[in-house]
């Protein structure tokens, strides 16, 4: 099946809501209290998609993969906000695509747009930040070339602390 990767509209942004709710719910089921994941809200998410696509400016960038017309994955990315980054840093912000199309090549395509892109705008690295028991998002960022870099930061969500680790490519 083919998947299409290109620019994000303001048209998107329940369709990414439910993306991003949909793999909160499934990619940290084992991580985050159920309650907490129960109450993310669709129709609360896209009013903040739609703020931040409305923010972002020429620097960052949201993408969105479609098949058959129907968007399934969602990514955003633009410069390192780490404190120390230098102009050729880039930081991939978020990446999810839906439950029912992980491992089918929908996070390999907008991987692979992303690098693309950041590459094309003068970024020679690109970071994020992936929750220390997301093995299988750990898994799938170190196939695409990305690796720990050592970083190491506390993440507070759900009433509940997690490390998150900084994974780092160079393109």
């Amino acid at each position: 099946m083919t998947t299409r990767v290109r620019e994000m509209t303001d048209a998107d942004c329940a369709a990414v809501a439910g993306v991003r709710v949909e793999g909160w719910r499934s990619a940290y089921r084992d991580l985050l209290p159920a309650a907490y994941l129960a109450a993310l809200s669709v129709a609360e998410d896209t009013e903040v998609r739609r703020e931040h696509l409305a923010r972002a400016g020429e620097e960052v960038v949201h993408l969105v993969a479609e098949r058959d017309g129907e968007v399934v994955g969602w990514a955003a990315f633009g410069p390192d906000r780490s404190p120390g980054a230098g102009p050729g840093d880039g930081e991939l912000y978020a990446l999810y695509a839906r439950p029912d199309v992980v491992g089918t090549g929908v996070g390999r395509a907008l991987t692979d747009e992303v690098a693309a892109r950041a590459a094309a705008r003068g970024c020679a690295r690109l970071s994020l930040w992936v929750l220390e028991g997301n093995a299988l998002g750990r898994r799938f960022y170190a196939k695409a070339g990305f690796a720990p870099d050592g970083a190491c930061e506390p993440w507070e969500v759900g009433g509940i602390t997690l490390a998150e680790l900084r994974y780092v490519r160079t393109l």
